[in-house]
């Protein structure tokens, strides 16, 4: 049973920007983060049999591949090298509105189907190394016996799968090129749980803080917190319709009998749903809750402010009556008039405290 918080690598943690036209419609045109890495080519290629696996220097080293009946999985990681992108155009026949797409890192992910391939945008979501959420876009061609993955840096959450393959374990090396995808797709979705792992941790630590003290540093923890779930919700909620619409698609490329396994992915994806909904909810509470707990603070801090102000207003009215400057006092002439002031004062301070413990306002 598999078990049940971000920034973009390529765009503004606080709220995705979507991705506008700055040119003509197909120009290819890297929308992301800047990067000064180099592009690399991986190839795997198999079938039940037999495995190759090398790393290539151009896009046009893997269109022998293509032609064998073997399945072929290319990962080009880099898609901020335009150059590569409209190799892969022109290699694979790809339509250069999808290069555009796939080049801005900024898409929503989706589904297209083409004349001979889909296009498939998801996102794959992984904690970096300050042990933060990071989002990082997938682009998928997926071809017959072929699929050219396209990443934006190195390092992904594919390595099980590629094992996998390496040591023919399942069905993987049985089957095509769709169920090559339906792995890819399964093991992005399943990380995802990884990472809702993480922040679910990160909601009780809040918690058990929240409950010893409430400060501006926790609250901005929280406001972080609900960031990050609004974040993950954007990048898995479409993610769902597309895995709706492979599982639907009567497409030559996907075989009826790989529907079931959509569907598999297609139930982890609500479940990650469900749990991002939770999980948000969560943090409201813990933020209504932040509030309240200081509302409280705010309202013990006045009620004691209020009982000193109530039990020394009769004594400073006292103070004030005999401090005046009248010649015709009588009470100011008495010899025992200083010792029966404190004594009224302090009878009338203990009297309403002892008034106010009875009410149980102090």
């Amino acid at each position: 049973m598999k078990k049940s918080f971000l920034k973009n690598s390529g765009i503004s943690k606080s709220l995705p920007r979507t991705g506008k036209r700055v040119s003509s419609p197909g120009i290819i045109k890297y929308i992301g983060k800047k990067r000064g890495t180099p592009v690399k080519l991986h190839i795997l290629d198999y079938n039940e049999t037999d495995l190759t696996e090398k790393n290539l220097k151009s896009v046009a080293e893997s269109l022998p591949f293509k032609e064998s009946p073997t399945v072929t999985w290319l990962n080009i990681t880099g898609v901020h090298d335009e150059n590569i992108i409209h190799e892969v155009g022109e290699n694979f026949k790809i339509h250069p509105l999808v290069l555009e797409d796939i080049a801005n890192t900024t898409q929503r992910p989706k589904m297209e189907e083409h004349d001979g391939y889909l296009f498939v945008v998801i996102k794959m979501a992984y904690l970096d190394k300050k042990n933060e959420v990071a989002l990082e876009q997938l682009g998928l061609l997926v071809g017959k016996n072929y699929i050219i993955s396209l990443q934006e840096k190195e390092g992904d959450v594919l390595d099980g799968l590629r094992e996998r393959i390496r040591n023919n374990k399942g069905k993987i090396r049985k089957l095509g090129s769709d169920y090559l995808l339906y792995g890819i797709m399964d093991a992005v979705a399943d990380h995802y749980f990884s990472v809702l792992e993480r922040i679910g941790e990160e909601i009780e630590d809040l918690e058990s803080e929240l409950m010893r003290s409430a400060n501006q540093k926790l609250l901005t923890k929280i406001y972080h917190l609900k960031q990050e779930l609004v974040f993950l919700r954007k990048s898995i909620w479409p993610m769902r319709e597309v895995v709706s619409a492979l599982q639907r698609a009567e497409h030559e490329l996907i075989s009826e009998g790989i529907s079931v396994y959509f569907r598999d992915v297609y139930d982890h994806t609500i479940q990650v749903v469900e749990t991002v909904e939770t999980f948000r909810d969560m943090a409201s509470g813990m933020l209504d809750l932040y509030l309240s707990t200081v509302s409280n603070k705010m309202n013990e801090v006045m009620k004691v402010l209020t009982i000193f102000a109530a039990i020394f207003i009769p004594l400073t009215f006292i103070a004030g009556v005999y401090g005046m400057n009248f010649e015709f006092m009588p009470e100011l002439k008495w010899r025992l008039a200083y010792p029966i002031w404190w004594v009224m004062v302090i009878t009338l301070g203990i009297g309403m405290i002892i008034y106010f413990k009875k009410k149980k306002w102090l």
